[in-house]
């Protein structure tokens, strides 16, 4: 197993970015990693970090390496808590890729619960709105919203989103409401630029029970979805939300819905995982924590 030590070294060095901090967390000298990730240098024959005297940084031969080392590693840790028996308690680093709002918003809070009962268990908490290559970044489960594309997954629904036009009484007094879906080309738009193709969302609305999409031509783009709230508050516009963004400035009147009659389907959302391979117990702790959402989901039906 030498030949592993000098793997999880690697590992343990890229992702804590440097030597002294991935020391610290396996409880060994900064020299112990830095001789290990030497001799699998010399092993492969590759040079696998920038090295300077505040830092290391991956090479892109590095970078190849530590993406197919998470998945190894990840497994490696799941095979031995099979093998001391320990898979009924949820153990180990779970690794959970969220979007941001709703991540902070509903899942953090039913991640921290879990980590609560479990004191053995880590969490790997990655948030962003660009969807990750599960088994490539060696992700144990993630939350998507929307419509789903890789079969390979496994996906279990745990909640729904629902998308509101909404624009600020400020901005509204001086341009007027629109009261037909027709009235929107005359009105300055906020869009969401989608963090995966740089592309501008399309609005999605319903019109006599059938989907219409509208490109609006937009006055302000945002690549966060907070940000989107931010500038609607701030009168630029009208824009597309999530209802649970912005159910609270509804509720007070600091943002008023249009159209609602023209509301779109709402949006599935899943929490999903690789399929395949063995299911930690951590994993699946984490899935059964999420059936909260799902209740939530069930009462509001």
């Amino acid at each position: 197993m030498q030949g592993l030590q000098q793997f999880i070294a690697f590992a343990e060095t890229a992702k804590h970015g440097g030597f002294a901090a991935a020391a610290r967390e396996q409880g060994v000298a900064p020299s112990t990693l830095a001789k290990a990730v030497g001799r699998l240098e010399a092993a492969l024959g590759v040079k696998l970090f920038h090295r300077t005297t505040r830092q290391v940084t991956l090479t892109p031969d590095g970078e190849r390496l530590y993406q197919r080392c998470q998945r190894v590693l990840a497994e490696v840790e799941d095979l031995q808590a099979e093998a001391s028996g320990s898979r009924a308690v949820p153990m180990g680093t779970l690794r959970i890729d969220l979007p941001v709002y709703y991540g902070k918003t509903f899942v953090m809070p039913l991640l921290a619960d879990l980590a609560e009962r479990y004191p053995q268990l880590r969490l790997d908490v990655r948030m962003t709105d660009t969807q990750v290559d599960l088994v490539r970044d060696g992700v144990d489960l993630a939350v998507r919203i929307g419509a789903l594309n890789d079969s390979s997954l496994v996906a279990r629904r745990i909640d729904r989103q629902h998308l509101v036009l909404c624009a600020s009484p400020a901005y509204l007094a001086r341009r007027g409401t629109p009261r037909r879906i027709e009235d929107l080309g005359g009105h300055a738009a906020i869009v969401f630029r989608l963090p995966t193709s740089g592309r501008d969302r399309p609005w999605q609305l319903r019109q006599r029970g059938q989907p219409v999409t509208l490109q609006p031509a937009p006055q302000v783009r945002v690549n966060e979805t907070e940000g989107l709230l931010a500038a609607v508050k701030l009168g630029l516009g009208i824009c597309q939300l999530p209802d649970m963004l912005a159910q609270q400035e509804l509720a007070r009147g600091e943002l008023v819905e249009l159209l609602p009659s023209c509301r779109p389907e709402s949006m599935p959302i899943h929490v999903i995982y690789p399929s395949g391979r063995l299911l930690p117990a951590r994993v699946s702790a984490a899935i059964e924590a999420l059936t909260v959402l799902r209740h939530r989901l069930d009462g509001a039906a």
